[in-house]
């Protein structure tokens, strides 16, 4: 399960942010928001307000890049722009197989080099005392190096720099380099990154092509989506040539571009919706937001079920606002004893501590001359800012209590068209 995120100098964040899944169990709301697993305590979900351009797109961004690091794909590790600082600074703390764990690294942007490495295994004992165990240390800049394993420090100072050691060393020559590669690579599989403009649908094809179970379950959702739909399903050839003569297919094409290229026309259009007894096409005849259901729904399943990690940017992008918090409640729910999701949104009716969220749950961006920022709900005391579990936090945010608010002057533009 994912617990924490630190960033410094990466993209928006131009200083040290940081942020939480850990659940405050001095909390007594909510029990079931939370998963407890070998005594740390993570929140099942969080959710992200802010306005346009004060970092919840970069921070999704940023568990993209902390998972494309983690599994050798292309980085994407881009520092401040403004800073004139080149170095990036990120941490990640998660469970794993029973494990509790922080990986940490420094990346030189200009020469592509990570100048810093550190993974740490944490234990907790009955007391709840915490000790953190450094099972590998590679700090070029301050030239520290430390490892169970005296070979495998001697390997780690004449290594190239251009990648993490479990990618660039004999994994198998060193067991402990070994077991961090699997423990890596195990977690960061296990996260799921999307972004509602631009959602493909691919995977939900492929859930409804592979059993009838996972196609009655995705079914069941894309269902709630509009009253009048019947069914959803992959139909066969010989339907989709009888959806062909009913529609003209062939020369149609899907209003949003996004889907149009989410995966190929011809399997697309196999997506049948059926209204009145009547298949067709989804691809021509559904809402947007239908099709988003749709495209989203093998992710939601998929982690529930598998007990993965879901990142959504702009879950609540096309959707009606009922459908989103039935979104959060199936991962809140407890039956659901492992699976996240994180999600930035605009919908500010999803601000409920009475029904939805506990306080840590609820996170904030903001920007203004000097910084970007990160913080939770639950740094607005009962005492400071009168911010309690009864409190009108809808009315609150509106009222600018807890920043984050955007404050548009459009009446020049106006002016401007006139005087034209």
């Amino acid at each position: 399960m994912f617990l924490s995120l630190r960033l410094n100098n990466f993209m928006i964040y131009n200083q040290a942010v940081e942020f939480s899944m850990v659940a405050n169990m001095h909390y007594s709301r909510f029990p079931t928001n939370v998963a407890s697993v070998h005594g740390v305590h993570a929140l099942k979900t969080a959710i992200l307000f802010g306005p346009n351009n004060t970092g919840k797109t970069n921070f999704v961004r940023a568990i993209a890049m902390m998972k494309s690091v983690m599994l050798n794909q292309a980085k994407g590790i881009v520092p401040n722009f403004f800073s004139g600082n080149n170095i990036v600074d990120a941490s990640i703390s998660f469970l794993e197989n029973g494990g509790e764990y922080i990986f940490e690294f420094g990346y030189d942007a200009a020469h592509e080099e990570f100048i810093y490495e550190h993974f740490i295994e944490v234990q907790r004992d009955r007391h709840k005392n915490v000790k953190r165990n450094t099972l590998l240390l590679r700090d070029i800049r301050k030239k520290e190096y430390a490892a169970a394993d005296e070979t495998l420090v001697a390997a780690m100072k004449v290594a190239s720099r251009n990648n993490l050691l479990i990618y660039l060393l004999d994994t198998e020559s060193f067991p402990t380099l070994n077991s961090i590669r699997k423990t890596i690579i195990a977690f960061a599989s296990r996260i799921d990154v999307v972004n509602m403009n631009n959602i493909p649908i691919k995977k939900t094809i492929d859930m409804l092509k592979m059993s009838d179970e996972d196609s009655r379950r995705v079914a069941k959702f894309v269902l709630n989506a509009d009253l009048s739909l019947e069914d959803y399903r992959y139909a066969n050839d010989d339907e989709v040539k009888i959806v062909f003569k009913r529609v003209n297919a062939e020369k149609s094409a899907p209003q949003e571009n996004a889907l149009q290229q989410a995966a190929p026309l011809t399997e697309m259009l196999h997506l049948v919706s059926v209204y009145h007894g009547v298949p067709v096409p989804s691809i021509l005849y559904d809402s947007t937001g239908t099709k988003k259901m749709a495209a989203l729904a093998s992710y939601v399943i998929g982690a529930l079920r598998d007990g993965r990690i879901l990142i959504v940017d702009e879950l609540d992008n096309s959707l009606h606002f009922r459908l989103t918090r039935a979104i959060i409640s199936l991962f809140n729910n407890e039956l659901n004893e492992n699976a996240q999701l994180i999600a930035t949104a605009h919908d500010i009716s999803l601000l409920d501590c009475h029904s939805l969220f506990r306080k840590e749950q609820i996170w904030f961006t903001h920007k203004d001359q000097d910084r970007a920022y990160l913080y939770s709900l639950a740094e607005f005391t009962a005492s400071e800012s009168k911010t309690r579990d009864t409190t009108d936090l809808i009315s609150k945010y509106r009222a600018g209590v807890f920043g984050a608010l955007p404050e548009p002057d459009l009446f020049e533009t106006l002016q401007e068209v006139k005087e034209l």
